[in-house]
């Protein structure tokens, strides 16, 4: 009964923000637009996200070039150039950016409800103008070839990316984001009009947006926006496993005065699997939940080799893998690295505790209401289920199945993936 008691408090604390976003479609030229949307009249602000899918760096033919897009659309438009068109946003206080993700690349536009036509208005002509210009071209490249020049010492970077490397090589995700020097000095002003004549198009887009608007007004709006886009092609994103061969990438530094080191292994798991919300107590178990968690119990407050150490399961529409990290002392290197090893190996072999599960739940059930509090939280949540495929609600059941698991289950599914002992190391010491 206590069981029921708590499944319905939580749903009961979280109904109405999970189930209050709506799924509905757009049709424009000869295309059906997915629209995402949410009425919130707590405050007059209103936001969209325009996401285009299979449009981000997975996508990319020069490594970094999606992010450079991004960069170079950030400018403003010709007419206004890059200050006169940020003054604008600025008197209006309306927040309008670009960024590139792994699969997406996502144009956002907030603002007062009364000010939302005007941000409207300056998306479409950023859209239209572009600040595609020489001179901007050569601005955002010495900007961006100045930031990989700090990259240099940004020792996670250089070991986060190496791992990625390790884990990804030879796959559309093996390559880094940001690009290298090689890549950003190829790029050509052309380079990033191809980019957006084939990735911002209609077949590819998702309207995301809610506030203090109807829905009516929304789509009108949407409408304006979308119109401007040639349709395109629709674009597709793979999936790739990480490598199961155990490598290690060591980078040495003279000036270094601690070990970062970052770990991973394959995770024979895919986002929409029904079984996914065990890897998610799985995960928080083992090393997701910072203090408490595995990881963090045998290397920190047992042997005292690390401030902190973490680790998680990854699950992606084009790739899943099990990752983590921790900062050591030179000399305690190895020893920092065996203990990994165990401590994944023995999780593997003899799974979690009846108390590291009721824990795990406590924290998971209850937390919950805390990651739906805000419209934006919400929007993204419900982003996330029509993106991935699932129906709206589908956390919210994954809810209930947490609630329900059994230790018998959790290890039962523990002890399946013995992939994650498959680890590979990227080190950056002394």
């Amino acid at each position: 009964m206590m069981k029921i008691l708590r499944i319905l408090a939580i749903l009961f604390m979280i109904e109405g923000v999970l189930v209050s976003a709506v799924v509905k479609e757009m049709e424009i030229k000869n295309s059906k637009i997915p629209l995402i949307y949410e009425e919130d009249k707590n405050l007059p602000i209103v936001s969209m996200q325009i996401v285009f899918k299979a449009s981000g760096s997975i996508t990319e033919e020069k490594p970094g070039l999606a992010r450079f897009c991004a960069k170079m659309l950030n400018e403003g438009t010709k007419k206004l150039g890059s200050v006169g068109f940020a003054r604008a946003l600025e008197d209006r206080a309306i927040h309008l950016s670009v960024n590139s993700g792994t699969e997406t690349f996502v144009f956002e536009i907030s603002s007062l409800k009364e000010q939302f036509k005007e941000a409207v208005k300056y998306l479409k002509e950023l859209l239209q103008d572009p600040n595609f210009t020489e001179n901007s071209f050569e601005k955002v490249k010495t900007l961006t070839l100045g930031e990989l020049k700090r990259k240099e010492t940004d020792y996670d970077y250089i070991a986060s990316l190496n791992l990625k490397l390790l884990l990804f090589k030879n796959t559309p995700l093996g390559h880094p984001f940001f690009g290298d020097y090689k890549s950003v000095n190829s790029f050509s002003l052309k380079d990033v009009e191809e980019f957006m004549k084939k990735r911002i198009v209609l077949k590819r887009a998702i309207v995301v947006a809610g506030g203090d608007i109807k829905e009516s007004e929304i789509r009108e709006l949407s409408r304006e926006i979308l119109e401007i886009l040639p349709e395109g092609e629709e674009g597709k994103v793979g999936f790739y496993d990480a490598s199961d061969e155990e490598k290690q990438k060591v980078v040495k530094k003279e000036e270094v005065k601690q070990a970062y080191i970052y770990f991973g292994s394959p995770y024979y798991l895919k986002v929409g699997d029904e079984d996914s919300y065990k890897a998610k107590v799985a995960s928080f178990i083992l090393g997701a939940s910072g203090f408490g968690s595995r990881m963090m119990e045998e290397i920190r407050v047992k042997r005292g080799l690390a401030y902190s150490a973490y680790a998680r399961v990854n699950l992606n529409k084009s790739y899943s893998d099990f990752t983590g990290y921790l900062q050591t002392k030179i000399e305690s290197k190895d020893e920092a690295i065996k203990i990994v090893k165990e401590v994944v190996e023995n999780f593997v072999k003899e799974g979690a505790t009846k108390e590291e599960l009721k824990q795990a739940k406590k924290f998971l059930l209850g937390s919950e209401p805390l990651r739906n509090e805000t419209l934006n939280q919400r929007l993204n949540r419900a982003f996330l289920e029509y993106y991935h495929g699932f129906p709206l609600g589908y956390y919210k059941r994954q809810l209930e199945s947490i609630e329900a698991l059994s230790l018998e289950d959790l290890n039962d599914f523990i002890k399946k993936h013995q992939e994650i002992k498959k680890l590979s190391f990227s080190i950056v010491t002394k």
